[in-house]
C-alpha cells in the first residue's frame, strides 16, 4: 500500500529550521500577523519573502487567516492587511481587571471631545501595546494601532509607562541605547531623563513626529485604586493638526479622560494630584 509523503514533525519542507515542539503553521501565521502589523497592505510575495517561503505557501496561509477574519484582502490590489477579527480578540484580552471595559467611558469621552483617534495601551515586556482604539472621525485619520507594540522612549503611551516604572528598571531602560526613528526621536539618555521628569510632573506625555514622520500623539496614565498605572489613554493624529501648541492645549482634556477611565478602577485623584504638585 502506498502512502503519500510524510514529513517528520521536526522537518521544514521549505528548509527553515525551527525549535522542536513548535507547530510550523502556527509560527508562520503569527509571523504574518506581526509583519502586517508593521507594514499595512502587503502582497503574498512580500509575506513570502519575509517568511522565507514560496509565494504559494504564503498565499495559503493568508487565505486561511482571511477566512477567520484575521486579515483582509484589498479587492483591487489583492494585497492584505490585518482584519477586524483581531479587534474582537484584542477586546477579549484582560490585563488584571478588564482594562478595556473599565476604561471605556474615558475613551469614549475623549473621542467625542477631540474627534481624533483614541487609543488605550498597556505595558507588556517593556513595550507599549495598544489594546483598544476609536478611530478619528476626520477624513485624514491615523492608521490602526490595535495590537501594535511600540517603544517606550519615543511614543506618548510609552513615555507614560516609562515615567512610572520602578526606579531601577526605569534607569536601565533610559540608559539606552535608543533607536532613532526620525530626526525628532530623543536618543540622548540625559535628554530623555528630562522628558520623563516632565511627564511625571505634568501627568501627561506627548510626542511630535518622534516615532513616525507626520504623526503626533499625547497620552495620560490610567490608574488603579492604589495609584499604580494600569494603562495609558491617548490621542494621535497628523502633526499638521496636532502641532506643539495644540498638544499642550489638549493636555487638560487628555488628563480628564484618564481621570474618567481611572474611576472604573476606583481611582479619581489624578487631576487633583497634578494641581497640587503644580
Amino acid at each position: 500500500m502506498t502512502i503519500g509523503s510524510v514529513h517528520s514533525p521536526d522537518v521544514d519542507p521549505d528548509n527553515n529550521a525551527r525549535a522542536p515542539g513548535h507547530v510550523q503553521s502556527v509560527e508562520r501565521a503569527i509571523a504574518i500577523l506581526e509583519f502586517l502589523a508593521g507594514n499595512e497592505w502587503s502582497g503574498a510575495t512580500d509575506v513570502g519573502n519575509e517568511l522565507g517561503v514560496h509565494k504559494s505557501t504564503a498565499f495559503r496561509l493568508l487565505n486561511t487567516l482571511e477566512s477567520r477574519g484575521l486579515v483582509e484582502q484589498h479587492i483591487e490590489s489583492g494585497k492584505y492587511r490585518l482584519g477586524f477579527g483581531l479587534v474582537h480578540l484584542a477586546n477579549s484580552v484582560t490585563v488584571g481587571p478588564d482594562v478595556t471595559r473599565q476604561a471605556q467611558p474615558g475613551c469614549t469621552w475623549l473621542a467625542g471631545q477631540t474627534e481624533e483617534t483614541v487609543t488605550l495601551s498597556v505595558l507588556e515586556d517593556f513595550e507599549s501595546v495598544t489594546i483598544d482604539q476609536i478611530m478619528s472621525t476626520s477624513t485624514v485619520a491615523s492608521r490602526s494601532w490595535l495590537g501594535r507594540r511600540t517603544p517606550l522612549h519615543c511614543t506618548s503611551p510609552g513615555k507614560v509607562f516609562l515615567a512610572y516604572l520602578p526606579e531601577d528598571k526605569q534607569a536601565e531602560i533610559m540608559a539606552g541605547p535608543h533607536t532613532g526613528f526620525t530626526e525628532y526621536t530623543i536618543t540622548d539618555p540625559a535628554a530623555l531623563r528630562d522628558e520623563i521628569d516632565r511627564v511625571r510632573l505634568d501627568g501627561f506625555a506627548s510626542s511630535y513626529e518622534e516615532f513616525e514622520e507626520g504623526l503626533s500623539a499625547a497620552a495620560a496614565p490610567v490608574c488603579a485604586v492604589d495609584g499604580t498605572v494600569v494603562a495609558a489613554i491617548g490621542i494621535s493624529g497628523p502633526s499638521y493638526r496636532l502641532d506643539h501648541e495644540q498638544l499642550k492645549a489638549l493636555a487638560p482634556i487628555v488628563r480628564e479622560a484618564a481621570d474618567r477611565a481611572s474611576t472604573g478602577f476606583g481611582y479619581a485623584q489624578l487631576s487633583a494630584d497634578i494641581a497640587r504638585e503644580n
